[in-house]
């Protein structure tokens, strides 16, 4: 899954101090100005990141191989940029033949298959800047059987997406409202003012849009699945706190969405670019989308802002953590050195980088200003108490058989959601804890 928002943070392995020489798998030491140790080093790390970072950050990049050089003078770098498209095909491929990279970026939904398979190697933690308060679901996205499989890189969230227009003309102001129960009145208002229009949705709510449901979900302390004492997963859908979630999210939905329920969010800006909607859930670049000059409608930039979408608890809604994460492969011949370029990219410098580019960084000391900053609140805000789905071996099965969604859409043609619940636990406990 492509993750452009992601909160994501860098993890990597230790390495070992004390050496008098090092080859290119051994453990170079060093205070990061090169001791004798490191500049004896010799080998070649390749680096794969994805093409976001050549577009938006090109001068972190750069001042981080010149780090590396500096402290590494005889071990060359090889950096390559990936697209999101074929990104997985390629790493399989090259994992497949034995030419994996030293240094991977992965979407932290891609991590799991990873981990699964053998193909990353094991990282020590405390080697890495920040790490005491890396953001808790960027950070596990990276952690498997108390083992920690890559670093956190950078976040990303969910947020409202709104006409302020739409609402100006309804509460007299263009911010969105801060609580659930003033954005509540403030949509039944937009739809009075927009009744005749039985097309129009004040919270256009994707149906099948399981994403949103499980923040809800996690707003009233529920979760998707469980590990237990005996090692396995278990479906928590049908616990009473995710029953509440589930129940307030379809309230929603049947309330405020005057569009085909069956639809998922995958094109859901459309809703609004075509003047059926006044606000929605999503990705902060889908605001963009209502916008474009292809897409969108470009008479409403002025008009379309984001805003941190408010929960029913009186805490911002947990959104599902997205972002990146990076990665040593488990047959690199040059693992510390591969590491150590991690802990450089995602030093407290990089991370603080990233931040003065409005980029959400993996960990909550550096992320907290941003929840101030106007171009970055509305996702700031959203992070500390985000989601992850389960890191169990048969999640990606449970994606794929579309459990969740089916619920949801049983649930709004007339099952009740203690008995659709019920059903998706039991799905979820035939395939969550198979590897295949």
């Amino acid at each position: 899954m492509k993750t452009r928002q992601l909160i994501s943070a860098l993890g990597t392995m230790a390495l070992a101090a004390g050496l008098t020489a090092c080859s290119s798998s051994g453990s170079p030491s060093g205070d990061g100005k090169g001791s004798a140790a490191s500049k004896a080093a010799t080998g070649t790390v390749t680096v794969w990141l994805m093409d976001d970072a050549q577009k938006n950050w090109p001068d972190l990049v750069q001042r981080v191989n010149d780090e590396f050089a500096a402290k590494y003078p005889n071990v060359a770098l090889k950096l390559s940029y990936q697209g999101w498209a074929d990104k997985v095909t390629k790493l399989d491929k090259a994992i497949a033949e034995g030419s994996a990279p030293d240094v991977v970026e992965l979407g932290n939904t891609e991590t799991m298959k990873y981990v699964l398979s053998g193909a990353l190697a094991p990282v020590d933690r405390t080697s890495f800047d920040n790490s005491d308060s890396w953001i808790k679901a960027l950070a596990n996205t990276c952690t498997y059987q108390d083992k920690l499989w890559c670093v956190p890189y950078y976040a990303g969230s969910r947020v409202a997406i709104y006409n302020s227009a739409a609402f100006q003309q309804v509460t007299g102001s263009a911010e969105f409202p801060k609580t659930e129960p003033e954005l509540l009145a403030a949509l039944d208002k937009v739809a009075d003012r927009n009744k005749a229009d039985r097309t129009f949705s004040p919270l256009y709510l994707p149906g099948p849009y399981w994403y949103a449901a499980m923040s809800y979900v996690a707003a009233y302390g529920g979760s998707i699945a469980k590990f237990d004492s005996a090692g396995n997963w278990h479906g928590t859908l049908h616990d009473p706190k995710s029953q509440e979630g589930i129940g307030h999210f379809v309230d929603l939905v049947r309330k405020y969405n005057k569009g085909d329920l069956t639809v998922n969010e995958q094109n859901q800006f459309e809703s609004m670019a075509r003047g059926h909607a006044a606000s929605f859930y999503g990705n902060g670049y889908e605001a963009a989308s209502v916008t474009a000059p292809v897409t969108g409608d470009p008479s409403l930039k002025d008009a379309v802002k984001v805003a941190t979408m408010p929960g029913p608890d009186g805490k911002p809604l947990p959104t599902f953590i997205g972002g990146s994460d990076l990665a040593v492969t488990a047959k690199s011949p040059s693992v510390a050195l591969a590491a150590d370029w991690i802990r450089m990219f995602t030093s407290s410098k990089s991370e603080q980088a990233l931040a003065d580019k409005d980029i959400l960084p993996n960990n909550l000391t550096q992320l907290n200003p941003l929840k101030n900053k106007p171009s970055t609140a509305a996702a700031a805000n959203a992070v500390p108490d985000a989601w992850f789905t389960p890191l169990a071996p048969g999640w990606g099965a449970v994606e794929k058989q579309k459990v969740i969604p089916d619920m949801l859409s049983a649930i709004l043609k007339g099952k009740s959601v203690d008995q659709a619940t019920k059903e998706a636990d039991a799905a979820i406990d035939q395939l969550i804890n198979k590897t295949s």
